[in-house]
């Protein structure tokens, strides 16, 4: 009798974890950079080669960096939505792990909504900010903390009840 407690305790421990696993929203995966200083960088612009850019070029603006894809389907689908969040705030692209000329094709297509796109071909910078896949954006307030950030496609109802609120918040310089 003993010999099947060790083995059921085991299965009933590890039934319950993926249980748990099921409640988990992958929206809301946390971060260690928020409120933190946005990783520095300096990247080729995608559209400009040998045009540079770094966060430090944004000092003084609360702004949004999309880490975005040709190859990203989800990446299409919330293209209309920060397209539309353009008009409300400067948003800079993190071109990630993409082929310019793929990228630049894409936004020729699609339209371009940023403000400029810089080109993470290799995905280090992607790393640094921590990102699990794309689309990713991150609110950068204006002395270059990190302030939220968005998993996975910008829907219609995040840019409004979330992305535009805490936009709000820091230019009224509320914390």
């Amino acid at each position: 009798m003993n010999r099947y407690v060790l083995p059921l305790a085991m299965f009933a421990g590890l039934a319950a974890l993926l249980w748990k696993g099921l409640d988990l929203d992958s929206q809301k995966l946390p971060s260690t950079l928020i409120d933190k200083p946005a990783p520095a960088f300096t990247l080729d612009r995608l559209n400009d080669p040998g045009a540079e850019f770094g966060p430090g070029d944004m000092a003084g603006r609360v702004w949004l960096l999309n880490v975005w894809a040709s190859w990203c389907v989800a990446c299409r689908q919330e293209h209309p939505v920060i397209t539309s969040l353009s008009k409300e705030i400067d948003i800079v692209g993190l071109n990630y792990k993409d082929k310019r000329g793929d990228a630049q094709n894409w936004l020729a297509r699609w339209g371009d909504p940023y403000l400029l796109s810089a080109f993470d071909g290799n995905g280090d910078v992607g790393i640094d900010y921590g990102v699990y896949g794309v689309p990713e954006t991150f609110v950068i307030d204006r002395t270059g903390h990190i302030r939220y950030k968005h998993v996975g496609p910008v829907s219609e109802t995040d840019a409004m009840e979330i992305l535009l609120p805490v936009i709000r918040q820091l230019r009224e310089g509320v914390n």
